[in-house]
């Protein structure tokens, strides 16, 4: 019998621990991922067979689209022609890729077949979402996450050349600007992200920062969104 989880409400968070909850995999279901996701919770397995850790971290690392610093670098690449990207067009081969992408200083990557089996149901189900990155109609580069219910934020990404997962950045922050989202959660802070203007703020600032974003009911992606787009 797959569980149902109960999390703590954002009260509760704030005073509690990191860690809310240690389930298996068999709780990945669509039902508690997105209740999880609409808390700020998420799940980061380590290891396959491992209990599975359901997190809220004290200090949260998101990116505020107003703060975007692409550089001249990724400018000058984005203008050269051949570039293209899409939504949902490729979500399997997109976290297939970021499965297999490698993370320096780790030991594999935290998901797993059951990890994957999860977020492609709730791809399905039209809550987890990919941005893919193609270059003369070869898949380059991509990143897929979750809608909160009205608040899409990023869990993985990957690249074959050079750039591309940093224009599948650039590409989804006009997307969700165009919808009305100023900001994206990214879960943790990395150097790659961090050199796109992405910081930390404390936990409390993004749970109410977060429940706001829930409460405004956007849409962020459309059904039937699917396709080749320019930046």
């Amino acid at each position: 019998m797959q569980p149902t989880l109960i999390f703590p409400e954002e009260p509760q968070l704030n005073r509690g621990p990191e860690v809310v909850a240690e389930t298996g995999s068999a709780a990945l279901t669509v039902e508690n991922l997105c209740a999880a996701y609409r808390r700020g919770i998420f799940p980061w397995p380590d290891r396959p067979g491992d209990p599975i850790p359901w997190c809220s971290p004290r200090r949260r690392a998101v990116l505020k689209f107003a703060e975007l610093t692409p550089g001249r670098t990724l400018e000058k690449t984005a203008r050269k022609p051949g570039w293209s990207y899409s939504i949902d067009r490729a979500f399997p081969e997109v976290i297939a890729a970021c499965a297999a992408a490698g993370r320096p200083g780790q030991d594999g990557t935290w998901i797993s077949p059951a990890v994957v089996a999860a977020y492609t149901a709730l791809h399905h189900a039209g809550w987890a979402h990919s941005v893919e990155v193609w270059r003369n109609s070869e898949l380059v580069g991509g990143l897929y996450g979750v809608d909160a219910g009205g608040f899409f934020g990023g869990e993985s990404m990957f690249h074959h050349v050079d750039n591309a997962s940093k224009l599948a950045v650039c590409f989804l922050a006009r997307h969700l600007t165009e919808r009305g989202q100023t900001w994206m959660d990214i879960q943790q802070l990395t150097p790659h992200m961090e050199r796109l203007g992405a910081r930390e703020v404390t936990r409390a600032t993004f749970l109410a920062q977060l429940a706001k974003e829930i409460a405004v009911g956007r849409v962020v992606f459309a059904s039937g969104e699917s396709g080749g787009k320019k930046p």
